[in-house]
Order: C-alpha cells, then structure tokens, then sequence
C-alpha cells in the first residue's frame, strides 16, 4: 500500500473526501517530524512510541578487505509498537 491508496482507505473510513485526509495525514507526518526535532517523545496508547535514539561514533572491518572504517555518531528515529497493538496480530 502507497501514500495514494493510504489516504483513500482513510478517506473512507472517515467518510471525508481524499483531499482533506490526504491533508490531515501530511498534517501528522510533519507534527510528528517537528516533535521528534526537538528531542520530545511521542506516545500513542494502544499504537506506539516515536523518538529519537543517538548512535555513538564506532569502527567497524570491512569484511572484504580488513580495513577499519569509521562510522559517525547519528541520531536515528525509533518507532516502537505497543503491546496491545502487537497482540492484535497474534
């Protein structure tokens, strides 16, 4: 499934047009961008958990050529599924 067949599936569900719910869901994909940005966890009971998790810098081997690599320190984001989300699946 797209973004396209995403927002069409919601529109329906919401019984509003693709527009408006092609809009609300860019909407929390950036409310989300913009919280994560300033260091802030997001969590939605029954769904999950954002945030943002720092990597420390390291070395790592090249397999094919044994030579050692240096891997930059990053910050990367992290979703995490509730437990009550992951039991709807088993």
């Amino acid at each position: 499934m797209n973004k396209g067949d995403f927002v069409k599936a919601v529109a329906e569900k919401a019984n509003c047009t693709q527009k408006d719910a092609g809009i609300v869901f860019d909407a929390v994909i950036d409310t989300i961008v913009s919280v994560l940005k300033t260091g802030e966890k997001i969590q939605i009971p029954g769904f999950g958990s954002f945030e943002v998790v720092s990597k420390s810098a390291t070395t790592k081997i090249n397999p094919l050529t044994k030579q050692t690599i240096k891997v930059d320190a990053c910050k990367n984001p992290k979703f995490k599924f509730g437990k009550s989300f992951k039991a709807l699946f088993n």
